[in-house]
């Protein structure tokens, strides 16, 4: 099929303005969130299930090289073409327009389409007193719940793990190079062909008693025993984890995704946070091990930063905080995808500087009063280290008990129990500390090179788990940012190196360091083009995609169209 038919094929099933050609139009498509870019002949946007396969269909029968993408969050350049050396046409399907998400048994469970996004996950869930699968730093800028599964999202919920389901409905294209669609969803009366699957499930009529009640499941139940495990000489989470890749959980767009079925869970009647500081890492070390060992109720987050990060958030962070504080959640996904239209455009205009709308809102910011509240600036005088411990219902009293009779005795070491305006303030700066070290190296464009960022497993058993980088490092960095999810014991570390550094050296020097700790990376993102994949992952990729039609290259895996011997 030529390119020139191909398209207008794709323009007969969802429509010319839903079809994207031109290279100015679909750059935006055809990069990742912080870095990354491709090429791509089209970006196809389908409207509805049935149209995003018969995309699909159109796709498998031109020989193209199919990349699945929905909100573009992902920070591993996953859900982008990846260079310019595929060895045949690559179509990005963008499905932000199928949207549905239907409450099963009372919003116990969830069965969510395409396009469906956290976001709107949270707030169809409130009223019936239900808290979705899964909370992380993009949901506030539109991420979909499949997306996060796909790419093994994390956030910081010590009682849930990484987004998982065995529950979904999914095209691949079998060792045969034909499509097929694969149901399990656990959902009966569909239908039998996928075009009758489809439009059904389309509707969003699901019976409760077509609901089959079936052993596998919609989350990963597992994970409050594996955090628990002190001794584990394995992280409890990480990418390549063999025993939480199935179907579409794990696949990093490795099969194209219509439905998955989640878990929610019973929204706490309590909350508390306690704001923890020290000089000695050590302290943390034995917190973590008390909590883990002895508490009945774990805690629902448990979040580090330290004193750089602390800073770098506080003053590159600022307009996050602030956004957050004055505009909300719901107005956030409109206002990034505005501001990365302005970007884009702005970009082009050679005597601009680069990233504008970034440095505008820096400065902006700085015009506003302080944002954080005294004791939160206080403690940072004071330490050089930091939690947020965050409890709920029952779990608050146990913490109280302990931290006022053992831990908070021990030489060094402070806490207080915060306000409610200093526990949303305290989780809106560590939210804004993922976006910091970004808009610090934008700011500093001409003295550092791009961010290198990394998300780090340790084992269960890793006592060291401050990072002190070895001075062949050290020597070449401009700033190193730590931060993280301390009872999951995954690490988020951002590091800006001074112009000129070696980045590629740097980053095969650290990753070796990481290997000999046995520590897993990436930890809660996908691989994308970023990472190599292990062997593991390697071997679930090629099982979902004999013939290597999806999102080719990921994991650092060959482009090629895979030709299978018969």
């Amino acid at each position: 099929m030529s390119t020139e038919r191909l398209v207008s094929t794709f323009e007969q099933i969802v429509g010319r303005r839903n079809v994207l050609t031109k290279t100015g139009r679909t750059a935006y498509y055809r990069s990742g969130f912080r870095s990354g870019i491709g090429d791509a002949l089209a970006v196809v946007f389908p409207g509805t299930l049935l149209e995003q396969w018969q995309v699909l269909q159109a796709c498998v029968a031109g020989n193209c090289a199919i990349v699945m993408q929905a909100m573009k969050t992902g920070l591993t350049e996953g859900s982008c073409p990846s260079g310019f050396d595929y060895d045949r046409p690559v179509v990005v399907i963008n499905v932000t327009r199928i949207k549905r998400i239907v409450l099963l048994d009372g919003g116990k469970q969830v069965v969510a389409l395409p396009g469906s996004t956290l976001h709107e996950l949270t707030q169809l869930l409130q009223p019936v007193g239900r808290a979705p699968h899964s909370v992380i730093g993009s949901t506030s800028i539109g991420a979909t719940i499949i997306g996060g599964i796909a790419n093994n999202s994390g956030g910081a919920l010590c009682k849930r793990g990484s987004a998982y389901t065995e529950l979904a409905l999914y095209a691949r294209v079998n060792e045969d190079g034909k499509l097929e669609l694969v149901n399990e969803l656990g959902v009966n009366n569909l239908g039998t062909t996928p075009e009758e699957i489809l439009t059904r499930l389309q509707s969003g009529n699901i019976p409760a008693e077509d609901i089959e009640d079936t052993d596998r499941v919609a989350s990963d139940r597992q994970y409050a025993k594996r955090i628990r495990q002190l001794d584990a000489e394995l992280p409890n989470r990480f990418n390549a984890d063999p025993s939480r890749l199935y179907g579409v959980s794990g696949s990093g767009g490795k099969v194209a995704a219509f439905a998955v079925r989640v878990d929610t869970y019973p929204q706490p009647q309590k909350k508390q946070v306690f704001y923890l500081g020290t000089n000695n890492p050590q302290d943390f070390v034995t917190l973590r091990q008390h909590i883990l060992k002895n508490f009945t109720d774990l805690p629902d987050m448990c979040e580090y930063m330290n004193s750089a990060i602390f800073d770098t958030a506080a003053r590159y962070g600022k307009d996050v905080f602030l956004s957050i504080r004055h505009l909300g959640t719901a107005r956030l996904p409109k206002a990034y995808a505005l501001k990365s239209a302005a970007e884009y455009y702005l970009n082009k205009v050679p005597f601009l500087p680069k990233y504008l709308p970034d440095q505008l809102l820096y400065f902006l910011s700085r015009l506003f009063p302080q944002h954080l509240p005294q004791r939160l600036l206080e403690y940072r005088q004071r330490f050089e280290y930091y939690l947020i411990l965050s409890m709920s219902d029952d779990g608050i009293d146990q913490a109280r008990t302990y931290l006022a009779e053992q831990w908070g005795q021990m030489p060094g070491v402070a806490y207080f129990e915060c306000t409610e305006q200093e526990q949303e303030a305290a989780l809106l700066h560590r939210f804004a500390a993922a976006g910091a070290a970004i808009r610090y190296q934008t700011l500093h464009q001409k003295s550092t090179e791009e961010v290198l960022a990394l998300d780090i497993a340790l084992r269960g058993n890793d006592p060291d788990w401050v990072e002190d980088p070895p001075p062949e490092i050290a020597e070449h960095l401009d700033l190193g940012l730590y931060y993280g999810h301390f009872m999951c014991h995954v690490f988020h570390h951002d590091y800006i190196f001074k112009k000129g550094t070696d980045i590629e050296a740097v980053k095969a020097r650290m990753l070796a360091r990481l290997d000999e700790k046995g520590a897993k990376y990436p930890a809660e993102h996908n691989v994308g083009h970023m990472y190599e994949a292990e062997q593991t992952l390697k071997a679930f990729y090629e099982q979902l995609d004999p013939t290597n039609t999806f999102n080719p290259g990921i994991g650092k895996t060959d482009k090629k169209r895979r030709i299978l011997m018969t």
